[in-house]
């Protein structure tokens, strides 16, 4: 049998099991209680019908309780003015009041106590020659009165232990809802690390091939060395996207990757939200360049030289030079720092290929400037890449994901500026690597 069939079967089984019992009360102990009353109707067919009646009527108290409430009360009235005595025929008219108040509105509910005093024990019984006694007629109206607060009561516990249930099941979704965004996230920041991955190493490794196909037959022993500059990119690309496909087998970030979702920042809600749509054309969005750290796909300034590696190793000479003095940065901001210092590079080996760079980092107390600068190309040379690509605008998403901005444009004295100013704090207090 299914679940819904059990849960359904239940309440029809305590109904009725509630009937049974509720008819052998009023049976046999109003048979009890009228023969030891002088002065009414003996019991007959239709007087135990009538205490049947009750019982029977309460079998609808969940599905129709109102009709239920008021079947009692008819069965109750029509007991009493044939003269039969009073007994427990009130102990259906008791349940099905309560399972009306609780089930139904209390509006149609309640203005039936009073309307049932008044048909039941006072003034239309003494009306039809059936007079109440008196303490009895004012011990019914304390006992109505318990009766509407014992159903209040139970109505309003009723609702505490709903709104009780709503609240822990919406706590519930929400928390649901919590992890898979995170997992999201975390899926996300993976998918991310592997397009940068692959769009940085690929980009270079275009570069380095164009210049093998070049130098081949004037120049065979410079075309060997981008070759082996091709297989050490292509090596270090098939390590770290390595890395990262353990790291989506196991459900979790890389071991050490610090650009993920696990990380709090802004950046996990806009930036990386809409990595995979904006840079669809991008080159770089940055990854580890340095070959000993396998197990670290995410980049760092804090190391410029393995940063550049690869880089300078596509032939694109790169001055670099530190202002202040360095300090530690939030995880999420060094690795911003770095992919925009490698996607402006890249770009250069791409766009102007030839042009010396120089690298700029400021550290100041509350933030960090990098300053990419590429001078004019000198003679004709032919771009090493398709153009139209979005890294400027993902460079910028990242600056201003972390609260910090980007400017890119020409230079003056000729060539090209990337210019990224980053808060060295971030929302949320992150780990030290």
């Amino acid at each position: 049998m299914t679940a819904p069939a059990e849960s359904k079967r239940g309440p029809v089984v305590q109904d009725w099991a509630l009937a049974f019992v509720v008819a052998v009360i009023q049976v046999g102990a109003g048979r009890n209680a009228n023969l030891r009353q002088t002065g009414v109707h003996s019991l007959d067919a239709f007087g135990y019908v009538l205490l049947l009646i009750g019982p029977v009527a309460l079998l609808l108290r969940r599905s129709r309780p109102l009709p239920a409430l008021l079947v009692t009360i008819a069965s109750c009235a029509v007991y009493l003015l044939c003269g039969y005595g009073y007994g427990p025929i009130f102990v259906a008219l008791v349940i099905a009041f309560i399972s009306a108040a609780i089930v139904g509105s209390r509006w149609w509910t309640y203005p039936l106590a009073p309307i049932g005093y008044l048909a039941l024990v006072w003034p239309l019984p003494a009306m039809v020659g059936h007079p109440a006694d008196p303490w009895l007629a004012f011990g019914m109206i304390a006992w109505l009165g318990v009766l509407v607060a014992i159903a209040e009561g139970i109505r309003q516990r009723k609702a505490v232990l709903v709104a009780r249930r709503q609240r822990a099941e919406a706590a519930r979704r929400d928390e649901e809802a919590q992890r898979e965004r995170r997992a999201s996230e975390q899926r996300l920041a993976i998918a991310r690390e592997l397009h940068d991955v692959l769009a940085h190493s690929l980009s270079l490794i275009n570069v380095q091939s164009s210049v093998a196909l070049e130098l081949f037959q004037k120049k065979p022993e410079q075309a060997e060395s981008a070759l082996a500059a091709i297989k050490t990119a292509s090596k270090d690309a098939l390590v770290e996207v390595h890395t990262l496909l353990h790291a989506i087998r196991s459900g979790s970030p890389t071991a050490e990757g610090r650009d993920s979702a696990a990380e709090p920042g802004p950046e996990s809600v806009s930036a990386r939200g809409e990595s995979e749509g904006v840079q669809g054309n991008s080159v770089v969005r940055g990854v580890e360049a340095c070959p000993p750290a396998p197990r670290s796909p995410a980049p760092s300034i804090e190391d410029l030289d393995a940063l550049l590696q690869r880089t300078r190793a596509a032939g694109l000479p790169v001055d670099t030079r530190i202002i202040g003095t360095a300090h530690k940065l939030p995880s999420v901001v060094d690795v911003a720092a770095a992919r925009i210092i490698q996607e402006s590079l890249t770009n250069v080996v791409r766009h102007a290929p030839g042009a010396p760079a120089a690298v700029t980092i400021r550290y100041a107390a509350n933030s960090v400037e990098i300053t990419i600068d590429n001078a004019r190309v000198t003679g004709a040379q032919s771009k090493s890449g398709p153009s139209g690509g979005n890294g400027i605008l993902g460079m910028r998403e990242r600056a201003h994901a972390l609260g910090g901005q980007l400017i890119a444009g020409p230079r003056p004295s000729g060539g090209y500026r990337v210019v990224a100013r980053l808060p060295s704090e971030v929302g949320a207090p992150e780990e030290a690597r």
